[in-house]
């Protein structure tokens, strides 16, 4: 008997006892190619040499000190390799353990900074419908998953959702995607005049939307707009990439294919690759100066935050990621994982739509094709998926709710980025079986 309060009380577990690459070794000896990198965390696999001795290092020299007292030698070198490829205009980082924390930073972040000019008044958070923030009570009021936050209501602060860029689903027929992504630009315009435009603090949005989407990219020009019309009413445009940046949409922020900055910019997940826990909210160059020359402190803190040996195995990550050139690989990668997955699965009467970007690709699922019917949510489909394809030794990530939190099934794949061509034709026809065997099961 197990004495963890696990993540589901009704179902067990295989152990977990080795990484080799891109596969996860449980207590029976059974391989599972993890085509999902978890959550789409282990970017460089699980077994890579110079990150483990990084770690090693870091923990024989200095594993923490608390950073009200110190600075570290890894996290100032890690903030200013951050900084030196973030998009335009970043000037700081925030560290932390993970997404939700940096999402919860960023929240305060932007309340404070508008305390510090002057403009107390701002307080109303846009966010988008079916989208995905953290756990934590801010993250989770930010995210726009409706089964995610129906028994945690009552705690939620209020915020307003306005449609995602989804256009699979709600692209009109006849209109064009640039008319499309007008159309949601005038959207969340709208709502900031209805909110009052001196009173809207922040819009925030994943440029991949991951978990609750399944890798859904934003049509052309969309995230320009957007950043316009934030600008045009002094709102702060916060870009959420705890799950779709650093590297794994195949350029290290995925904000740089947008063309666009951001005021903050929350990442996690790739950044430590899973070798430690950590997160980080970059932090513009206004944002810092507003706290630095008003207050000069930061209302905010955890014990863990820039955690020497969580930076270094961060450090190393990317440097690894960087010095073997894998993002131009993620790129290759992925529109090679996308071709197969349209060659074994695109004609399937019940995938409704393949997507992604870099090796961060989604496949939908579908009761009927034309009509983009959803399975009935009590068939709970993608618990179906998820169990056979660890029948078959493959690790991904389905999710059910895809169009409004109850309703609609797909399956998100997030491969480490040292994946072999060999191990793409392994992973599509694993999940190619399990969707057959799940399906079959309904």
């Amino acid at each position: 008997m197990s004495h963890v309060l696990h993540r589901s009380l009704i179902q067990s577990y295989p152990t977990a006892v080795r990484g080799d690459g891109a596969y996860l070794i449980d207590s029976e000896g059974r391989r599972y190619l993890d085509a999902s990198g978890g959550a789409a965390v282990s970017c460089l696999g699980h077994s890579d040499a110079e990150v483990i001795e990084a770690v090693r290092r870091q923990i024989g020299t200095l594993a923490y000190a608390h950073t009200s007292f110190f600075t570290s030698e890894p996290m100032e070198e890690l903030a200013d390799f951050l900084i030196a490829r973030a998009p335009a205009g970043m000037r700081s980082v925030y560290f932390v353990s993970g997404g939700s924390e940096a999402v919860e930073a960023a929240l305060k972040l932007a309340r404070q900074y508008f305390v510090e000019i002057g403009q107390p008044q701002r307080t109303h958070l846009i966010a988008r419908r079916q989208s995905y923030h953290g756990n934590t009570l801010g993250a989770l009021a930010a995210g726009g998953n409706a089964w995610r936050r129906q028994q945690f209501q009552p705690l939620l602060i209020d915020v307003s959702h306005v449609s995602p860029c989804y256009a699979y689903r709600d692209q009109a027929e006849g209109e064009t995607p640039e008319a499309y992504g007008e159309r949601l630009a005038r959207e969340l315009e709208t709502e900031i005049l209805n909110l009052g435009p001196d009173k809207v603090m922040a819009f925030v949005a994943e440029p991949v939307v991951g978990a609750t989407l399944g890798a859904v990219t934003a049509v052309p020009g969309y995230f320009r707009r957007v950043r316009e019309i934030c600008d045009r009413y002094g709102v702060l445009l916060i870009l959420d990439e705890v799950m779709c940046g650093m590297g794994r949409t195949g350029s290290l922020f995925a904000a740089e294919q947008e063309g666009i900055s951001a005021d903050l910019i929350t990442i996690a997940k790739g950044l430590g690759a899973g070798y430690q826990p950590i997160g980080a909210t970059l932090v513009s160059q206004r944002i810092h100066d507003a706290i630095a020359n008003g207050s000069g402190f930061f209302q905010h803190g955890h014990t863990y935050i820039g955690h020497a040996t969580a930076c270094a195995a961060a450090l190393a990550v990317q440097k690894t990621i960087e010095q073997r050139n894998l993002l131009p690989r993620v790129r290759e990668l992925g529109e090679q994982l996308q071709q197969r997955l349209r060659s074994a699965l695109g004609e399937h009467p019940n995938v409704g739509d393949i997507r992604g970007r870099g090796l961060f690709q989604g496949v939908e699922l579908v009761a009927d094709r034309a009509g983009k019917t959803p399975f009935p949510a009590e068939a709970k489909l993608h618990a179906r998926i998820k169990k056979a394809a660890m029948q078959e030794g493959l690790m991904c990530y389905p999710m059910g709710g895809t169009l409004d939190g109850r309703r609609g099934d797909h399956i998100l794949l997030a491969p480490p980025f040292i994946l072999e061509e060999a191990q793409l034709d392994e992973l599509t026809e694993k999940l190619q079986r399990a969707i057959v065997k799940a399906i079959g099961s309904l």
